[in-house]
């Protein structure tokens, strides 16, 4: 096993990933550790803050199976995504978040795990979310769609092309062609799709403006892109994977894999999808602030008690942080016209979308909001409480009749939860420092 003291990713070699991936890796800061056997990993998943694992589908099929079974064993709180490199010959895909063909470009591999760590830690509040909703009677249930993944194919009428799309259509995938970027955007903008796959043809640059406006839109922008390149070597992949493509293939290779991973990328934001609606979903469930759309004061203290006691267990951080509204001079003569309850409505609205799904929003008090964040450390959170107070601070709220609009801004407070520390002291300290901070 190499050295890799408070490595976060396990990387399991079975003689095809090669020093390349661990070391790009280890480059982007994704400290890593390698092992070659089942033992070996073991002994890093009780030592260190693995976060996920990568594992070669060229190691011996026991190894894997073994691995397999002890991730899934580790904490049955936590969830240890896992990576598959290479074809899926003598395993089954079972265990596996995502299997990928194919030699991984480190920049590609760390924008997948990126996801899939984020992926691990929206599933593990959907669970803590549920049982929080559930003692008072409302069952958060994430809806799956019992339709085919739909996939969007941009480009040229190729034959190459084309064959690509009856590859998939044999994977029980339904695909819908368009031939320009203008059709495509109106197809994007009318029906949801799982993934999109745009043939570059001859020339990049529109292919590239597909991607980069899709990247721009907030509903598209976790929607996988492969990019078919005709000659990829002569391009800089590791920029096309910056700009958040997800996977890229070539007229070389075999459409019947090109379908498989176009497959398994649209699968996996299908289900991230429907997790992510669920979270949504619990804004409707009358249990929340009437004003804001916000958990309530009584609600957010039940829930993290409950993130905190998972968090320890998971070895993972969790902060949390008050945002607390500034009372400035010339908010004393909106007071009677009650320019706080006037804006509260927008302001709620604000804070839940300038946030990510996994994050728990709550109205604390009249002028008062916070944020439970999990796997995040208090310099993530700070970062965090800043730009909402950043965004909604550039926004001129309406005082009423005859009276200027107003501007809210906010006293930022963030603690990081310490070991041993109870969720209530923890929220203490972050409206403490929210006071201080006035």
């Amino acid at each position: 096993m190499t050295p890799g003291r408070g490595a976060r990713i396990l990387v399991v070699e079975g003689g095809s990933v090669g020093d390349a991936l661990t070391e790009g890796l280890d480059r982007l800061g994704w400290r890593t550790v390698t092992a070659t056997s089942a033992g070996a990993a073991s002994a890093a998943l009780e030592d260190m803050p693995i976060e996920a694992a990568v594992i070669d589908l060229a190691a011996p099929a026991e190894t894997v199976s073994d691995l397999l079974e002890q991730i899934r064993a580790r904490a049955p709180e936590r969830r240890t995504p896992v990576l598959g490199i290479g074809e899926a010959k003598d395993v089954t895909a079972d265990g596996f978040d995502l299997i990928m063909s194919g030699v991984l470009h480190p920049a590609q591999a760390s924008l997948r795990l990126e996801q899939l760590i984020r992926a691990a830690v929206t599933e593990e509040e959907l669970a803590l979310r549920r049982r929080t909703l559930s003692r008072h009677g409302y069952d958060l249930q994430p809806q799956g769609d019992p339709r085919r993944s739909r996939v969007l194919m941009i480009g040229d009428p190729d034959p190459r092309f084309l064959a690509l799309s009856h590859a998939l259509d044999e994977t029980e995938v339904e695909t819908t062609g368009a031939f320009t970027a203008y059709t495509a955007f109106d197809y994007l903008h009318e029906k949801a799709f799982d993934a999109v796959v745009i043939w570059s043809g001859g020339d990049q640059t529109e292919a590239m403006s597909i991607a980069t406006g899709m990247k721009r839109n907030t509903r598209l922008y976790h929607t996988p892109i492969l990019l078919y390149l005709p000659e990829p070597e002569a391009v800089d992949v590791a920029d096309l994977f910056r700009r958040g493509v997800a996977d890229i293939a070539a007229p070389s290779t075999p459409e019947a894999e090109t379908a498989r991973r176009i497959a398994a990328l649209a699968g996996f934001h299908r289900r991230q999808t429907a997790i992510r609606e669920a979270l949504e979903k619990s804004r409707s469930s009358g249990l929340m602030d009437p004003a804001t759309g916000l958990f309530t004061a009584e609600l957010f203290a039940q829930h993290l008690v409950a993130e905190a006691e998972a968090a320890r267990g998971r070895r993972r951080p969790l902060s949390v942080c008050v945002l607390r509204l500034r009372k400035k001079p010339e908010h004393i003569g909106l007071a009677a016209g009650g320019w706080i309850a006037r804006a509260l409505p927008q302001i709620g609205s604000m804070v839940s979308r300038l946030v990510r799904a996994e994050d728990t929003t709550a109205r604390l008090g009249p002028d008062t909001f916070a944020l439970a964040l999990p796997a995040t450390d208090a310099a993530q959170a700070q970062t965090v409480g800043e730009r909402i107070a950043a965004v909604i601070g550039c926004t001129a709220f309406d005082a009423g009749q005859d009276r200027p609009p107003f501007v809210a801004e906010f006293d930022l407070g963030v603690a990081e939860l310490r070991p041993s520390e109870t969720a209530g002291a923890a929220l203490e300290r972050a409206a403490k420092a929210s006071a201080e901070a006035a």
